[in-house]
Protein backbone atom coordinates (compact mmCIF):
# COMPACT_ATOMS: atom_id res chain seq x y z
CA UNK A 1 0.00 0.00 0.00
CA UNK A 2 1.44 3.78 -1.16
CA UNK A 3 2.01 6.14 1.54
CA UNK A 4 0.05 9.37 2.06
CA UNK A 5 1.70 12.42 0.82
CA UNK A 6 2.44 15.02 3.10
CA UNK A 7 2.63 18.94 2.28
CA UNK A 8 4.82 20.61 4.86
CA UNK A 9 4.58 24.33 5.67
CA UNK A 10 6.25 26.69 7.48
CA UNK A 11 8.35 29.95 7.35
CA UNK A 12 12.02 27.95 6.32
CA UNK A 13 13.20 27.82 10.29
CA UNK A 14 14.84 25.08 11.70
CA UNK A 15 13.02 24.76 14.67
CA UNK A 16 9.73 24.75 12.53
CA UNK A 17 11.25 22.48 10.38
CA UNK A 18 11.69 19.81 13.37
CA UNK A 19 8.50 19.75 14.13
CA UNK A 20 6.47 19.28 10.98
CA UNK A 21 9.03 16.87 9.56
CA UNK A 22 9.08 14.89 12.89
CA UNK A 23 5.27 14.26 12.81
CA UNK A 24 5.53 13.39 9.20
CA UNK A 25 8.20 10.93 9.67
CA UNK A 26 5.92 9.74 12.54
CA UNK A 27 3.07 9.61 10.56
CA UNK A 28 4.69 7.67 7.80
CA UNK A 29 4.15 10.18 5.13
CA UNK A 30 5.58 10.87 1.75
CA UNK A 31 6.48 14.42 2.69
CA UNK A 32 7.64 17.45 0.44
CA UNK A 33 8.48 20.98 2.01
CA UNK A 34 7.25 24.47 0.71
CA UNK A 35 8.65 27.11 2.34
CA UNK A 36 5.57 29.64 2.70
CA UNK A 37 6.44 33.20 1.42
CA UNK A 38 3.63 35.82 2.32
CA UNK A 39 2.58 38.80 -0.01
CA UNK A 40 2.55 42.91 0.98
CA UNK A 41 1.02 43.68 3.24
CA UNK A 42 -0.52 39.83 4.52
CA UNK A 43 3.01 38.98 5.69
CA UNK A 44 2.99 42.48 8.08
CA UNK A 45 -0.86 41.58 9.31
CA UNK A 46 -1.99 39.04 11.98
CA UNK A 47 -4.06 35.87 10.80
CA UNK A 48 -7.19 36.15 12.19
CA UNK A 49 -7.44 39.43 10.48
CA UNK A 50 -5.96 38.08 6.89
CA UNK A 51 -8.70 36.65 4.27
CA UNK A 52 -8.27 33.24 3.20
CA UNK A 53 -7.74 33.65 -0.23
CA UNK A 54 -4.88 32.86 -2.77
CA UNK A 55 -3.79 36.19 -3.22
CA UNK A 56 -2.34 36.44 0.24
CA UNK A 57 0.62 33.88 -0.39
CA UNK A 58 3.30 33.80 -3.33
CA UNK A 59 3.58 29.83 -3.31
CA UNK A 60 2.33 27.83 -6.47
CA UNK A 61 1.83 24.03 -5.00
CA UNK A 62 1.55 21.70 -8.18
CA UNK A 63 2.36 18.76 -6.39
CA UNK A 64 -0.56 16.51 -4.73
CA UNK A 65 -0.80 15.86 -1.16
CA UNK A 66 -3.63 14.17 1.24
CA UNK A 67 -2.46 15.45 4.63
CA UNK A 68 -0.89 19.31 5.69
CA UNK A 69 0.90 19.98 8.58
CA UNK A 70 2.05 23.76 8.96
CA UNK A 71 3.75 25.30 11.50
CA UNK A 72 4.08 29.15 12.29
CA UNK A 73 1.88 32.35 11.85
CA UNK A 74 2.41 32.21 7.72
CA UNK A 75 1.86 28.95 7.12
CA UNK A 76 -1.87 29.34 8.76
CA UNK A 77 -3.73 30.83 5.84
CA UNK A 78 -2.30 28.64 2.74
CA UNK A 79 -2.83 25.46 5.14
CA UNK A 80 -7.07 26.99 5.12
CA UNK A 81 -7.17 27.61 1.96
CA UNK A 82 -5.30 24.79 -0.15
CA UNK A 83 -7.48 22.60 2.46
CA UNK A 84 -10.65 24.47 1.55
CA UNK A 85 -10.11 24.78 -1.92
CA UNK A 86 -8.77 20.95 -2.79
CA UNK A 87 -10.62 18.83 -5.35
CA UNK A 88 -10.45 15.90 -3.01
CA UNK A 89 -10.54 15.24 0.97
CA UNK A 90 -7.28 16.61 2.35
CA UNK A 91 -6.62 16.68 6.15
CA UNK A 92 -4.54 19.21 7.56
CA UNK A 93 -2.77 19.78 11.13
CA UNK A 94 -1.00 22.90 12.47
CA UNK A 95 1.69 23.12 14.88
CA UNK A 96 1.35 25.50 17.80
CA UNK A 97 -1.19 28.30 18.23
CA UNK A 98 -2.80 29.17 15.23
CA UNK A 99 -4.42 32.45 16.51
CA UNK A 100 -7.50 31.13 14.32
CA UNK A 101 -10.03 29.24 15.27
CA UNK A 102 -8.40 25.42 15.63
CA UNK A 103 -11.96 24.61 13.69
CA UNK A 104 -10.31 25.79 10.72
CA UNK A 105 -8.04 22.44 10.83
CA UNK A 106 -8.86 18.88 11.41
CA UNK A 107 -5.96 18.81 14.32
CA UNK A 108 -4.30 21.86 16.28
CA UNK A 109 -1.16 20.36 18.66
CA UNK A 110 -0.41 23.13 21.02
CA UNK A 111 2.18 23.09 23.57
CA UNK A 112 0.77 23.06 27.20
CA UNK A 113 2.15 26.44 27.96
CA UNK A 114 -0.29 28.24 25.23
CA UNK A 115 -3.51 27.23 27.02
CA UNK A 116 -5.92 26.41 23.91
CA UNK A 117 -8.35 23.88 24.47
CA UNK A 118 -10.56 22.30 21.69
CA UNK A 119 -12.35 18.79 20.85
CA UNK A 120 -9.62 18.58 18.15
CA UNK A 121 -6.60 20.04 20.00
CA UNK A 122 -3.91 17.75 20.98
CA UNK A 123 -1.77 19.29 24.06
CA UNK A 124 2.15 18.41 24.02
CA UNK A 125 3.93 18.54 27.07
CA UNK A 126 6.94 19.46 24.97
CA UNK A 127 8.04 20.32 20.81
CA UNK A 128 7.62 17.89 18.90
CA UNK A 129 10.75 17.28 16.71
CA UNK A 130 12.48 14.98 14.38
CA UNK A 131 14.87 13.17 16.11
CA UNK A 132 14.72 9.99 17.41
CA UNK A 133 16.33 7.68 20.10
CA UNK A 134 17.96 5.24 16.97
CA UNK A 135 19.07 8.64 14.96
CA UNK A 136 20.71 9.27 18.41
CA UNK A 137 22.14 6.03 19.11
CA UNK A 138 23.85 5.36 15.42
CA UNK A 139 25.63 8.62 15.62
CA UNK A 140 27.50 8.17 18.87
CA UNK A 141 30.78 7.26 16.80
CA UNK A 142 30.81 10.41 14.72
CA UNK A 143 32.49 12.52 17.77
CA UNK A 144 34.26 9.82 19.92
CA UNK A 145 37.59 10.23 18.29
CA UNK A 146 38.09 13.62 19.13
CA UNK A 147 37.53 13.65 23.01
CA UNK A 148 39.00 11.58 25.86
CA UNK A 149 36.91 8.51 26.31
CA UNK A 150 38.21 7.77 29.49
CA UNK A 151 35.92 11.05 31.11
CA UNK A 152 32.35 11.53 30.87
CA UNK A 153 30.93 13.68 28.59
CA UNK A 154 29.16 16.99 29.73
CA UNK A 155 27.38 18.29 26.47
CA UNK A 156 26.35 22.25 26.29
CA UNK A 157 24.12 23.04 23.60
CA UNK A 158 24.00 26.67 23.13
CA UNK A 159 20.88 28.65 21.28
CA UNK A 160 21.22 32.58 20.79
CA UNK A 161 19.96 36.02 21.40
CA UNK A 162 16.31 36.56 20.91
CA UNK A 163 13.73 39.20 21.87
CA UNK A 164 13.54 37.06 25.40
CA UNK A 165 16.95 36.45 26.03
CA UNK A 166 20.04 38.55 25.01
CA UNK A 167 23.00 36.72 26.02
CA UNK A 168 25.41 39.67 27.12
CA UNK A 169 28.91 38.81 28.07
CA UNK A 170 27.76 38.18 31.42
CA UNK A 171 25.34 36.41 31.08
CA UNK A 172 27.23 33.55 28.92
CA UNK A 173 30.14 33.93 31.19
CA UNK A 174 28.22 32.84 34.59
CA UNK A 175 26.83 29.79 32.39
CA UNK A 176 30.53 29.33 30.91
CA UNK A 177 31.93 29.58 35.16
CA UNK A 178 29.49 27.60 36.24
CA UNK A 179 30.44 24.50 33.73
CA UNK A 180 34.03 25.44 34.05
CA UNK A 181 33.85 24.69 38.17
CA UNK A 182 32.03 21.57 36.93
CA UNK A 183 34.63 20.14 34.38
CA UNK A 184 37.28 20.98 36.94
CA UNK A 185 35.48 19.27 39.89
CA UNK A 186 34.24 15.89 38.28
CA UNK A 187 37.30 15.23 35.55
CA UNK A 188 34.80 15.73 32.35
CA UNK A 189 34.85 16.40 28.73
CA UNK A 190 32.99 19.00 27.48
CA UNK A 191 31.06 19.04 24.22
CA UNK A 192 29.96 22.40 23.11
CA UNK A 193 27.27 22.40 19.99
CA UNK A 194 26.26 25.40 18.42
CA UNK A 195 22.51 26.21 16.86
CA UNK A 196 21.93 28.33 13.79
CA UNK A 197 21.49 31.18 15.96
CA UNK A 198 24.70 31.04 18.12
CA UNK A 199 26.77 34.09 17.25
CA UNK A 200 30.29 33.21 16.15
CA UNK A 201 31.37 35.46 18.53
CA UNK A 202 30.38 33.08 21.53
CA UNK A 203 31.48 30.14 19.89
CA UNK A 204 35.30 31.87 19.32
CA UNK A 205 34.41 33.06 23.17
CA UNK A 206 33.89 29.21 24.35
CA UNK A 207 36.95 28.15 22.51
CA UNK A 208 39.11 30.92 24.33
CA UNK A 209 37.40 30.00 27.80
CA UNK A 210 37.35 26.37 28.13
CA UNK A 211 40.58 25.92 25.99
CA UNK A 212 42.07 23.36 23.19
CA UNK A 213 40.98 20.41 25.56
CA UNK A 214 37.33 20.58 25.30
CA UNK A 215 35.69 19.95 21.91
CA UNK A 216 34.10 22.88 20.60
CA UNK A 217 32.23 22.49 17.57
CA UNK A 218 32.50 25.53 15.52
CA UNK A 219 29.73 24.54 12.55
CA UNK A 220 26.14 23.52 12.23
CA UNK A 221 26.35 19.85 11.99
CA UNK A 222 23.75 17.23 13.00
CA UNK A 223 25.64 14.35 13.28
CA UNK A 224 27.64 16.10 15.63
CA UNK A 225 24.76 17.21 17.81
CA UNK A 226 23.38 13.62 17.90
CA UNK A 227 26.69 11.69 18.48
CA UNK A 228 26.57 14.66 21.38
CA UNK A 229 23.56 13.36 23.00
CA UNK A 230 24.45 9.64 22.74
CA UNK A 231 28.10 10.52 24.60
CA UNK A 232 26.59 12.90 27.08
CA UNK A 233 26.28 11.70 30.41
CA UNK A 234 24.92 14.77 32.06
CA UNK A 235 23.09 17.60 29.34
CA UNK A 236 22.97 21.43 29.46
CA UNK A 237 20.62 23.52 27.24
CA UNK A 238 20.51 27.25 27.39
CA UNK A 239 17.02 28.70 28.17
CA UNK A 240 16.10 30.39 24.90
CA UNK A 241 15.11 27.17 23.03
CA UNK A 242 11.94 24.90 23.98
CA UNK A 243 12.65 22.96 21.17
CA UNK A 244 16.44 22.02 21.87
CA UNK A 245 15.34 21.41 25.65
CA UNK A 246 12.80 18.97 24.36
CA UNK A 247 15.21 17.41 21.82
CA UNK A 248 17.36 16.73 24.39
CA UNK A 249 14.48 15.15 26.93
CA UNK A 250 14.14 12.52 24.50
CA UNK A 251 17.59 11.07 26.09
CA UNK A 252 16.30 10.71 29.52
CA UNK A 253 19.83 12.17 30.64
CA UNK A 254 19.89 14.15 33.72
CA UNK A 255 19.06 17.35 31.57
CA UNK A 256 20.03 21.70 33.28
CA UNK A 257 18.92 24.04 31.54
CA UNK A 258 21.27 27.29 31.89
CA UNK A 259 19.22 30.02 32.71
CA UNK A 260 19.09 34.19 31.62
CA UNK A 261 17.62 36.68 32.92
CA UNK A 262 14.50 37.60 30.55
CA UNK A 263 14.79 40.99 28.36
CA UNK A 264 10.88 40.63 28.36
CA UNK A 265 7.82 38.78 30.34
CA UNK A 266 9.06 35.09 29.57
CA UNK A 267 5.83 33.64 31.22
CA UNK A 268 5.33 31.33 28.35
CA UNK A 269 8.70 30.00 28.46
CA UNK A 270 8.31 29.57 32.48
CA UNK A 271 5.21 27.81 32.10
CA UNK A 272 6.64 25.14 29.81
CA UNK A 273 10.16 24.58 32.28
CA UNK A 274 7.76 24.71 35.23
CA UNK A 275 6.09 21.57 33.43
CA UNK A 276 9.13 19.87 32.47
CA UNK A 277 10.39 20.62 35.63
CA UNK A 278 6.99 19.22 37.96
CA UNK A 279 8.04 16.11 35.92
CA UNK A 280 12.01 15.69 36.70
CA UNK A 281 13.03 15.84 33.71
CA UNK A 282 15.10 19.66 33.82
CA UNK A 283 16.62 20.95 36.24
CA UNK A 284 17.70 24.60 36.66
CA UNK A 285 21.54 24.83 35.75
CA UNK A 286 23.18 25.58 39.38
CA UNK A 287 27.37 24.59 41.25
CA UNK A 288 26.41 20.92 40.92
CA UNK A 289 25.54 18.15 38.91
CA UNK A 290 23.82 15.15 39.93
CA UNK A 291 22.07 12.31 38.10
CA UNK A 292 18.47 11.61 37.89
CA UNK A 293 16.18 9.11 35.77
CA UNK A 294 12.87 9.93 34.66
CA UNK A 295 11.06 8.52 31.10
CA UNK A 296 12.21 9.71 27.90
CA UNK A 297 9.97 12.63 26.61
CA UNK A 298 8.58 11.47 23.07
CA UNK A 299 5.88 13.72 22.22
CA UNK A 300 5.51 13.49 18.45
CA UNK A 301 5.14 9.24 19.14
CA UNK A 302 2.46 9.49 21.49
CA UNK A 303 1.15 12.65 19.71
CA UNK A 304 1.42 10.67 16.36
CA UNK A 305 -0.24 7.61 17.73
CA UNK A 306 -3.27 9.79 18.80
CA UNK A 307 -3.76 10.90 14.96
CA UNK A 308 -3.62 8.04 13.37
CA UNK A 309 -6.64 6.37 15.87
CA UNK A 310 -8.85 9.53 14.80
CA UNK A 311 -7.57 9.05 11.26
CA UNK A 312 -8.53 5.59 10.91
Amino acid sequence: MSKLKGLLLTEGLHGMISQVEGLAKALDLDYFHEKIELNIPWNLIPPSLTPKKKFVFKNQINKDYDVIISCGRKSIIPSIFLKKNSNKKIVNIHIQNPKVSPKYFDFVIAPDHDSIHGSNVIISKGAIHYLTINEIEEAKDYLENKIEKEKDVLTLILGGPTKYYKYSNDNIIQIFSKINKQILEKNLQLIVIPSNRTPEKIIQFAKEYFGKNQLIVDTVDKQAYLSSLALAKYIIVTCDSSSMISEAALTGKPLYVAMMPAARSDKRFQKFRNLLEGMNIIRKLGNELDTWNYEKLDETNRIAKQIKEKLS
